[in-house]
């Protein structure tokens, strides 16, 4: 794939994920907000368009054999894959970093006012996340492997109850889109994931784990909005219904 000023910041990091590091590094969304050309984000983050066209360079040029090429995977393989590698990894990080938060809070919540609210952010973000997995994991994922036996047997295909694909796909990108903007504000809250001096040790373990939190997060959400859900929907446009 090309790499120009116009070229679509979710397409190019679908195609090698090596882009992601660029892009996280100087701030700019991939994923929810992966739908905008490399002018316009750099237009919104005042980022030099030629230096970071550079990064992008030479960012895949390098370790070539350590890319996992999501985009040519079978789109139930992702499915498994999504659900099995990061809504596990959500659902093990919530009940690890809840406590955590909590005890911060309690010891440095006076001193550091904005703990309260990176908390009440996370607490929001873990109850919004369980339900939204359960959602692609019972009723998504299940109709997207169904497009996949149809496509590959020949068969015809019993519609699901919300109508084409397009509808459910809607409604999680736009619950992706919730999420990001929330860590998004926890970022800027805790100074990029920065403890304070002379943070004590369940203080910089707490802010290291949302940092790694977002970080998956950033990948799960890139893998469903930019990979598995356009694939659904041209999936279905090639199916017939029963």
């Amino acid at each position: 794939m090309s790499l120009t000023e116009q070229s679509i910041i979710g397409e190019l990091v679908a195609k090698d994920y090596r882009y992601a590091t660029v892009f996280q590094k100087n701030k700019i969304d991939f994923c929810c907000q992966g739908n905008r050309t490399i002018e316009e984000a750099c237009d919104r983050k005042k980022v030099n368009i030629d230096a970071l066209l550079s990064e992008l360079t030479e960012a895949a040029q390098i370790n070539e054999t350590a890319t996992t090429d999501f985009n040519s995977w079978p789109l139930d393989l992702l499915a498994d894959y999504i659900e099995k590698k990061h809504h596990r990894y959500v659902e093990s990080r919530i009940t690890e970093i809840k406590p955590m938060l909590a005890k911060i809070v309690k010891v440095h919540g006076e001193m550091h006012p904005e703990l309260l609210e990176v908390e009440e952010l996370f607490l929001g973000s873990a109850g919004e996340l369980t339900a939204h997995m359960k959602k692609e994991e019972f009723i998504l994922f299940p109709f997207v492997k169904k497009l996949v036996q149809a496509s590959e047997e020949k068969t015809e295909l019993t519609p699901g109850h919300f109508g084409t694909v397009a509808n459910p796909v809607a409604m999680m990108m736009e619950e992706h889109a919730a999420e990001g903007e929330r860590f998004r504000k926890i970022a800027e809250l805790t100074d990029d994931y920065t403890p304070p001096k002379g943070a004590c040790t369940t203080y910089m373990v707490t802010f290291s784990l949302l940092k790694e939190f977002e970080q998956d997060l950033h990948l799960h959400i890139h893998l469903e909005n930019n990979i598995l859900f356009p694939k659904a929907i041209e999936l279905e446009k090639s199916q017939v219904y029963a």
